[in-house]
């Protein structure tokens, strides 16, 4: 099992596409999501994901196993979730000053979240540094109205100004 080690920002404007090096389309439903714990099943472009990610005690690092299912069987998986999906756009953009292979992952959200979009960078450390791109806005990392089983239940199109 991983340890992910994440931070998480809004994003600003869109000027971060023209950076992007490649985008998928991403529909994602859970299975279950309770005391901090999920899991979900997700269907990237044509491929499919079973996930399962446990509490965060920081916010930053979680526990994670993920393992690539049969599309089919990804889509008998959406039949068990809970009431309630994430649609989005995932741009990948890669970290200017970073270590070859470091990126940021960029969610542009459809549907029911539309108007939201969040950047995450992964880290292999909580205090490790990292360029922050001009359109990278506010840190919302362990802010869980931002997690996906969080939005999945309570979509940003519905929360209160």
């Amino acid at each position: 099992m991983n340890i992910e080690t994440e931070r998480k920002f809004l994003v600003k404007d869109s000027s971060y596409k023209a950076l992007a090096v490649k985008s998928y389309t991403i529909s994602q439903g859970y299975i279950a999501h309770d005391s901090g714990n999920t899991v979900r099943v997700r269907i990237r472009d044509n491929e499919g994901f079973l996930t399962i990610k446990g509490p965060s005690a920081d916010g930053i690092s979680r526990q994670e196993w993920e393992r690539k299912i049969p599309l089919e069987d990804a889509r008998e998986l959406f039949l068990l979730c809970k009431p309630g999906s994430i649609e989005k756009t995932r741009w990948i953009v890669p970290e200017s000053t970073a270590p070859a292979g470091r990126f940021f992952e960029v969610d542009e959200f459809h549907g029911d979240n539309e108007g939201l979009t969040v950047a995450e960078i992964e880290l292999g450390r909580a205090d490790e540094t990292f360029d922050k791109p001009d359109w990278l806005g506010q840190e919302v990392t362990g802010d869980k109205r931002y997690y996906n089983a969080q939005l999945s239940r309570h979509p940003f199109k519905f929360w209160e100004a």
